[in-house]
C-alpha cells in the first residue's frame, strides 16, 4: 500500500464495497520456496470479516492448509499511466494512478461438503448482475457431472483481520490540475478501465477520512 496518507482516505466501508464488487484478486501466501500466488474469485461478506474462495485440488497452496496460514488477497481496480504533460504545470514527474485493496488474514481449508453451497454463493453474486438473463445455478447441471466437478475443487476461507486500501487519484494535486489529468486519462490506452479511473479522479471528494 502506498504510504502517502493522501491516498489512504477511503474507509473500511468503501474498501469493503470495492472488494465485494470486484470479487477477484491475487491470493498470496509465504512458502519455504518463496511466495505462492493464485488468482481467484472470492465472495466477501458485507461486513468484510471473511472471504470465501475455492482452489483446484492440485493447487500447492492446499498443501499448506493442514493448519491456518497467514495470507493476503490483493484486489486491483482501474489503473493508468499519468504523463506529466497532462497537468499543464512545470516540474512534474510521471506516475501511475490506481485503486487497490488488500484483505489480510488467516486462510483455512473448509470441509469438502461446503463446496456446492460456496459455489452457489459465488456464482449468484455475479449472475445477479447479468439481468435480465436468468441466473445460472448448479441445479442446471447433471448431478453426476456436478458431483465430479465438485470433487476437483476445495473450499477455503480467509478470515479477515485487516483491510487496507490505496486510492491513488492525484489527490495531492490542485483540483484543476487533477481534473486536467482526468480528461487525458479517459482516452488513454495505457492501463486498464481508463474511463472508470477518470471518473474516480473527478470524484475524490467522495472518499471518506481514513478509518
Amino acid at each position: 500500500m502506498h504510504p502517502n496518507p493522501a491516498f489512504r482516505k477511503a474507509d473500511d466501508i468503501q474498501n469493503i464495497a470495492f472488494a465485494r464488487s470486484r470479487g477477484f484478486g491475487a491470493l498470496v501466501l509465504n512458502a519455504d520456496a518463496g511466495p505462492l500466488i493464485s488468482h481467484i474469485p472470492f465472495a466477501l461478506t458485507t461486513d468484510g470479516t471473511s472471504a470465501d474462495l475455492h482452489l483446484v485440488r492440485s493447487n500447492p497452496i492446499l498443501r499448506l492448509l493442514d493448519e491456518p496460514q497467514s495470507a493476503v488477497i490483493a484486489v486491483n481496480g482501474p489503473d493508468g499511466y499519468i504523463s506529466p504533460d497532462w497537468y499543464e504545470v512545470d516540474d512534474q514527474v510521471p506516475t501511475w494512478n490506481y485503486v487497490a485493496v488488500h484483505l489480510r488474514g488467516s486462510l483455512t481449508r473448509l470441509p469438502d461438503a461446503d463446496m456446492q453451497a460456496m459455489l452457489d454463493l459465488q456464482s449468484a453474486h455475479f449472475e445477479d448482475q447479468l439481468t435480465p438473463k436468468p441466473p445460472w445455478t448448479t441445479s442446471k447441471m447433471t448431478p453426476e457431472v456436478r458431483d465430479r466437478m465438485m470433487r476437483q475443487i476445495v473450499p477455503c476461507r480467509l478470515n479477515v483481520s485487516e483491510i487496507t486500501g490505496t486510492w491513488k487519484l492525484n489527490q495531492n494535486k490542485p483540483d484543476a490540475v487533477r481534473l486536467r489529468a482526468a480528461d487525458k486519462v479517459e482516452t488513454s490506452t495505457i492501463g486498464s478501465d481508463s474511463q472508470a479511473l477518470a471518473h474516480l479522479m473527478r470524484h475524490t471528494d467522495t472518499l471518506s477520512k481514513g478509518s
